[in-house]
C-alpha cells in the first residue's frame, strides 16, 4: 500500500475506533448503537446505463424507516448524489416494499424496513470513461426501546466492479417499484430474523400469549361439550385399570394426546404461513376485516344462534380407533374429545389462533400449547386424586352461561381488528369515541345478562342468580362505568392499547378541552421563563442547554435533560403514558428544570457555532448534530429517550436511565434524584 492508501484506511477506520473505545468505557445502559451497515454495488444495464444499489443490512429488533413517511412522522431515509459532470440520475430511488402500518404514536402509516432492505438508484453516462460515482444516504433507526438520531453515510459506487442486471430488476427500477424483486429472496431471512428476535418485548408478548391460552382453556374447560366430560373420562381410565398407577398412567398418556394433537394445530399455522408472514398479517387491512368477520360468526355462535360443529363422520371414524386400546387407542380418545368438544372449543381455538397471529413468530404454536395444558391438567389431576371428582359441581344452566359470556367478550374483541383496519386506512369510521361506545354497550349487555335482565336461547329458567354470578355482573358493570368517562377524553389506563389513541378521536383533548383553550392549563406571561415553551403536558420546558441551566441556577432546581427527537417513537411513549402520570407529572412540573435537547433538530447552526465533529471529524451544520455529538461524548450513549438528572454543578445526580416504561421505576428515578439535590 501507498502512503495515500494507508492516510485512506486510518481515515475510514477512525469513526469505527473511536466508537470502540466510547463502547468499552461504559456501562450496558449508555453505549453506541451502530444497527445498520451500508454495502454498494453496481449492475450494468447497457453500455450507458448503470443501477447504483445500496444496501442497509439491519440488526435484528430494528427496523429502518421508508423514503415516504409523512411530513411530522419519523425521518425519512434519503439518497443524494454528488453533483458531477459524466452521469444523469434517472426518475427517483426506489426501494423495496417494506413493511406498512398505523403508528398510534404519530397517528399515521408508515412504511419501515426490518432485517435487510434495497435502494436502487438508475443512472445514465454520457462520459463511458467515468469510473465511479459518490453519494450519501440520511437515515433513522428505531427499535422497541429507543431511537437513533440521523446518521449520515457516504456511498461510493465503482462502476468497474459492476454486474449485469437482471431483467426484473431493470423493470423494477422502470416501474419504480421493487416489490417483486426481492420478495423472494428475502422471504427466508426475514421468517429467520422474525424467529431470532429475541428483546425483551417480543419475549412479554409470547408469555402474554400463553397466560392468555392457558386461561383460555380453563374457560373451554367450563362449557357444556367439555366439562361433563372429567368425570366420564377419568371414571373410565380409573375402572378400565387394574391398578390405581395404571389408571393414571393412562390419564397422563390421555392428556399428553391433548397437549399434542394442539400443539400440531399451532404448530401447522406456524409452518404453513412462516413467521415472516404472520407478521405481515398483522399490519394486513384484509387480515383484520376478516378476523373481524370470523370473530363475529364466533360470538354469534356462543351467545346461541347456531353451533359450529366438525361432520359427524370425522367423530365416528375416531371413535373406532380409540376402541383398539393401548396408547393409540388412548390418542384417539384424546382426538375424539377436541372433535366432539368443537362446537364449545372451536371458537376460543379460533380466537387463540387469530391473536397469536396477529402477534408472529412462534405465537400459535405457544398459544396452543396453553390453551391444551390448561385442558389437559385436569383430566391427569382428577385421575391421580379420584376424590376430587366430589367437589366438581354439577352440569347445569351454568355451563351455557360461561359459553355466552365467552361470546360477548370474543364480540368486544372483534371490533379490535376492525379498528386496526380503519386506522390503517385513515377512514376515521371507528374513532376513538366510536369504539368506546361499542365497548360500552357490549359490556353493558353482558352485566345485564349476567343480572338475569337478558335471556338467550338455551338458557334454563331462572328464579334467582348466584353470589358468583351476581359478583361477576357487579365487576363487568363496573368496567362498563370505568369506560364511560373516556367518551369525554378520560385516558381509560386499565385497556390502553385496545381503543384507538386520543389524537384519534372527534375530540383529541376531551369534549370541550383544547391544549391551552377553554379547560386547559394556562401560564400567565410574568411566570413564563424567557427561552422557555410548553412541552408535552404543558411541562415548562427549554431547548437550550444554557439558558436551561442558567434558569435552574436561578430557581435553584436540579437539572433533567432530555435527550429527545421530534421523530423518536420511544419518547412519544414515554410522554403519552409516562410522563401523564400525575405522581410523575407534579415532579417534571414543579421539582426539576426540564431541558429538552432534540437529536433530529434540523435548524443550521449559526456560522460561528459550526464546529467538526470529534466522532466523524464532518462539520456539523445542525442543532440537533450538535446535541447528539454532545450525549455521545459525555455520555457515551446515542439512543434516544435518555433522561439525565444533574445539579447546577453539572454533575449527574445519579445513573442516567433510558427507555423506562414502568411508571413506579421512572418515578422512583426522579424521586430519588430530587433527593440527592437537596442533600447538597
Amino acid at each position: 500500500m501507498n502512503y495515500k492508501q494507508v492516510t485512506g484506511f486510518l481515515k475510514s477506520r477512525a469513526k469505527f475506533f473511536f466508537l470502540l473505545l466510547l463502547f468499552l468505557s461504559t456501562k450496558a445502559e449508555a453505549q453506541i448503537f451502530d444497527p445498520v451497515e451500508w454495502s454498494t454495488s453496481v449492475e450494468k444495464v447497457s453500455e450507458t446505463e448503470y443501477i447504483l444499489v445500496s444496501t442497509a443490512q439491519i440488526e435484528p429488533g430494528w427496523h429502518l424507516y421508508s423514503q415516504d413517511v409523512p411530513e411530522d412522522g419519523p425521518i425519512p431515509t434519503s439518497f443524494s448524489y454528488e453533483e458531477a459532470d459524466g452521469y444523469s440520475l434517472e426518475g427517483n430511488t426506489v426501494e423495496d416494499e417494506g413493511r406498512t402500518i398505523h403508528d398510534p404514536v404519530f397517528d399515521m402509516v408508515i412504511t419501515f424496513f426490518d432485517n435487510q432492505a434495497e435502494f436502487r438508484q438508475k443512472i445514465k453516462l454520457s462520459n463511458k470513461d467515468l469510473k465511479s460515482v459518490t453519494g450519501e444516504v440520511g437515515f433513522m433507526v428505531c427499535d422497541d426501546e429507543r431511537c437513533l438520531p440521523p446518521s449520515y453515510v457516504e456511498l461510493n459506487f465503482d462502476l468497474r466492479k459492476s454486474v449485469a442486471a437482471s431483467q426484473d430488476a431493470i423493470n423494477a427500477v422502470g416501474e419504480q417499484s421493487l416489490k417483486e424483486t426481492k420478495q423472494v429472496e428475502t422471504s427466508e431471512d426475514s421468517s429467520k430474523a422474525a424467529v431470532a428476535d429475541t428483546k425483551k418485548q417480543e419475549k412479554k408478548g409470547l408469555w402474554t400469549i400463553f397466560i392468555i391460552a392457558f386461561f383460555s382453556g380453563f374457560a373451554a374447560l367450563l362449557t357444556p361439550c367439555v366439562f361433563p366430560m372429567i368425570p366420564m373420562t377419568v371414571s373410565f381410565f380409573t375402572k378400565q385399570s387394574k391398578t390405581r398407577a395404571k389408571g393414571i398412567k393412562n390419564a397422563l398418556i390421555y392428556g399428553l394426546s391433548i397437549i399434542i394433537i394442539y400443539l400440531f394445530l399451532g404448530g401447522i399455522v406456524t409452518w404453513v404461513f412462516g413467521a415472516s408472514v404472520l407478521n405481515a398479517f398483522s399490519t394486513s387491512v384484509w387480515f383484520n376485516l376478516i378476523f373481524f368477520i370470523i370473530l363475529v360468526i364466533f360470538a354469534i355462535s356462543f351467545l346461541g344462534a347456531f353451533e359450529i360443529m366438525l361432520p359427524n363422520s370425522w367423530a365416528n371414524k375416531v371413535d373406532k380407533q380409540a376402541d383398539k386400546g393401548g396408547v393409540i387407542g388412548i390418542f384417539f380418545m384424546g382426538l375424539a374429545l377436541a372433535i366432539v368438544s368443537f362446537s364449545c372449543t372451536g371458537p376460543i381455538v379460533g380466537t387463540l389462533l387469530v391473536e397469536a397471529a396477529s402477534k408472529g413468530g412462534i405465537a400459535p404454536f405457544i398459544g396452543m400449547f396453553g390453551f391444551a395444558l390448561a385442558l389437559a391438567l385436569p383430566f391427569a389431576l382428577f385421575a391421580a386424586f379420584p376424590g376430587w371428582l366430589n367437589s366438581l359441581p354439577k352440569s347445569g344452566g351454568w355451563l351455557n352461561t360461561v359459553k355466552v359470556v365467552l361470546g360477548f367478550l370474543e364480540l368486544a374483541l372483534a371490533f379490535k381488528f376492525l379498528s386496526n383496519a380503519d386506522l390503517v386506512l385513515q377512514l376515521h369510521l371507528l374513532e376513538r369515541e366510536v369504539f368506546l361506545t361499542i365497548w360500552i354497550t357490549i359490556f353493558g349487555a353482558m352485566a345485564f345478562y349476567l343480572f338475569g335482565k337478558i335471556r338467550l336461547p338455551h338458557d334454563s329458567p331462572l328464579e334467582h342468580i348466584s353470589v358468583g354470578r351476581l359478583s361477576l355482573g357487579l365487576l363487568v358493570m363496573a368496567f362498563t362505568i370505568y369506560m364511560i368517562p373516556g367518551l369525554w377524553g378520560a385516558p381509560l389506563q386499565l385497556i390502553s392499547g385496545f381503543p384507538p389513541a386520543m389524537n384519534y378521536s372527534e375530540s383529541p383533548y376531551g369534549v370541550g378541552y383544547t391544549k391551552l383553550g377553554s379547560g386547559g392549563a394556562t401560564v400567565s406571561k410574568e411566570e413564563f421563563p424567557d427561552g422557555a415553551h410548553l412541552g408535552p403536558h404543558d411541562i415548562v420546558a427549554f431547548t437550550d442547554y444554557e439558558e436551561g441551566l442558567a434558569y435552574a441556577r436561578k430557581v435553584n432546581k436540579p437539572v433533567m435533560i432530555d435527550f429527545t427527537g421530534h421523530a423518536c417513537v420511544n419518547c412519544r411513549k414515554m410522554e403519552e403514558r409516562v410522563w401523564s402520570d400525575p405522581a410523575v407529572l407534579q415532579i417534571l412540573k414543579n421539582d426539576i428544570v426540564l431541558i429538552s435537547l432534540y437529536v433530529d433538530d434540523k435548524r443550521e447552526l449559526p456560522d460561528d457555532e459550526k464546529f467538526t465533529s470529534e466522532i466523524s471529524g464532518k462539520e456539523l451544520k445542525y442543532i440537533g448534530q450538535k446535541w447528539s455529538e454532545f450525549q455521545t461524548l459525555r455520555y457515551k450513549a446515542n439512543a434516544q429517550p435518555f433522561y439525565v438528572l444533574m445539579d447546577l454543578e453539572e454533575e449527574n445526580l445519579l445513573d442516567p436511565v433510558g427507555y423506562t416504561p414502568d411508571i413506579q421505576e421512572y418515578k422512583a428515578w426522579l424521586e430519588k434524584g430530587v433527593k440527592e439535590f437537596g442533600k447538597e
